[in-house]
């Protein structure tokens, strides 16, 4: 199914509902893409894009730069309410103000597997409002920011209860921050690469900070040159080990004692 002109995509619930399957979707999407919300038993999404090259075709005379304006300003593209144990693999979205969002509806909140998930021209790719306590395993995501004053990647509210997992996963473009955390619960970090534009033309800002919940960040190259990690005052705990960089790992810690620290590459004097 390809949808061309749609406001909104495809809506699962409110009512009550099991095992969806969504796949080989595209085209062109304004407001919402895919909301899924009352799934009690594992919904299927697989093979999915959004993107506004749909509206540039020569035959219907098109021009994709209003709704690609329009898509950065007010997109979300994958919405999760209430759904149990989700499975969404190979999905993309470009241009989007939020890509993957997860917010606490009347049914509930989600928890899944999302794998080789991507967002690209977004002013945030992940918003974590509220999950499951088992929460969200990511892997393989490659996220790109570029427009908007927050430019987060990853952002997880101070409304977050459930742990956020993200493994093998690719942040680079202008971002001001890769993830930002302001979890009461877990957060983790694991084989991926973070990047932004560098110090010079994106100063004061860490490419991973947190000040909630507990953080774990292991095994991670940081490819530019910004402060690599910030630990806040209200971070509870935070191991921190056996990552790399351009200019080492530069680590900002203001929970002393609270933060493991190890084996990292030491940064740059």
């Amino acid at each position: 199914v390809t949808l061309i002109n749609s406001y909104n995509g495809l809506r699962i619930g409110p009512e009550g509902n099991v095992r969806h399957r969504i796949r080989s979707v595209f085209g062109c999407v304004l407001r919402r893409g895919i909301l899924v919300d009352s799934c009690s038993d594992i919904g299927r999404i697989e093979n999915v894009q959004f993107h506004c090259h749909w509206w540039s075709a020569p035959a219907v005379q098109g021009d994709w730069k209003p709704v690609h304006e329009f898509m950065w300003k007010n997109l979300e593209a994958f919405i999760f309410g209430r759904t149990d144990w989700e499975y969404v693999n190979n999905t993309f979205v470009y241009p989007v103000n939020i890509g993957y969002r997860f917010i606490q509806t009347k049914s509930g909140a989600a928890n899944g597997h999302f794998s080789g998930i991507g967002a690209d021209e977004s002013q945030i790719c992940v918003k974590v409002d509220a999950i499951q306590p088992m929460g969200l395993l990511i892997s393989n995501g490659q996220f790109v920011c570029m427009h908007g004053d927050i430019r987060t990647e990853v952002l997880v509210e101070n409304t977050c209860h459930g742990s956020v997992r993200l493994v093998n996963c690719a942040f680079w473009g202008p971002a001001r921050q890769n993830v930002v955390s302001h979890s009461r619960s877990f957060v983790s970090l694991s084989d991926c690469y973070l990047s932004s534009t560098g110090r010079k033309k994106n100063p004061g800002n860490a490419l991973v900070e947190a000040d909630g919940g507990k953080l774990q960040v292991r095994g991670c190259s940081f490819g530019t040159d910004e402060p690599s990690i910030a630990l806040r005052a209200g971070l509870q705990h935070a191991i921190i080990s056996e990552n790399n960089g351009v200019r080492g790992v530069e680590i900002l810690n203001e929970i002393g004692e609270k933060a493991i620290l190890s084996n990292n590459e030491p940064a740059a004097k």
